[in-house]
C-alpha cells in the first residue's frame, strides 16, 4: 500500500535553483539502487506514458549514463548524466543536460547540476534533489518545458516501483 509521502518542488529563481524534496515508502538501499542501476532506472526515470532506455551507463566518478526517454511512437529523447562526486547511499552530483543519440549536448538546452541526497525518515526514505541552472533564463525554459508535471509523474513512477520491489 503506498503511504502519503512529501512532495515539495520549490523554484528560487534568485538563486537558479530548483529544490525536490520527495519521500518514498522505502529502505535507503533500495531508493538509492533504483536511481543508481540502469536497470532499475529504464523502470521508471521517465514521466508516463514515456519509458526510458539505458544505452551505456558507468555509475562512477567521472563516468556516465547516456539514455533515452522514448514516445509510444518511437520517438526519442536523449540525455546525458555525467557524475561527479559519489558517496554510497548517501549523495551524488552530476551534470545533466539533453544530447543526441551519441552522446553530444545540445546546446539549445540547459545544463544543469544535481545535488541529490537520500536520508532516512523512519521507515521511509527522503530524497533531495537541488537542481542548479546557469541564469534565471535557463531555469525559466525548464519549467516550461513542462519539468515539474514530467518529473511528478517520473517520481510516482518510482513509487509503483517500489511496491513491487519492497
Amino acid at each position: 500500500m503506498k503511504a502519503d509521502v512529501q512532495f515539495d518542488f520549490l523554484v528560487n529563481k534568485e538563486k537558479s535553483t530548483i529544490t525536490i524534496k520527495r519521500e518514498f515508502a522505502a529502505k535507503r538501499q533500495l531508493v538509492w539502487d533504483c536511481y543508481t542501476k540502469s536497470e532499475l532506472l529504464d523502470q521508471w526515470f521517465a514521466p508516463k506514458p514515456l519509458t526510458t532506455k539505458t544505452k551505456f551507463m558507468d555509475f562512477s566518478e567521472g563516468g556516465h549514463w547516456h539514455y533515452a526517454m522514448v514516445e509510444p511512437s518511437g520517438q526519442e529523447y536523449w540525455g546525458r548524466m555525467d557524475y561527479q562526486t559519489i558517496q554510497p547511499i548517501t549523495n551524488y552530483t552530476s551534470l545533466d543536460g539533453f544530447c543526441d543519440n551519441t552522446g553530444a549536448l545540445n546546446p539549445a538546452f540547459p545544463r544543469s547540476k544535481w545535488n541529490v541526497t537520500f536520508s532516512d525518515i523512519t521507515t521511509h526514505t527522503l530524497v533531495e534533489t537541488v537542481v542548479s541552472y546557469s541564469s534565471p533564463e535557463a531555469l525559466q525554459q525548464v519549467i516550461k518545458m513542462g519539468l515539474k508535471e514530467g518529473l511528478t509523474s517520473t517520481l510516482e513512477r518510482l513509487d509503483e516501483l517500489l511496491l513491487i520491489l519492497n
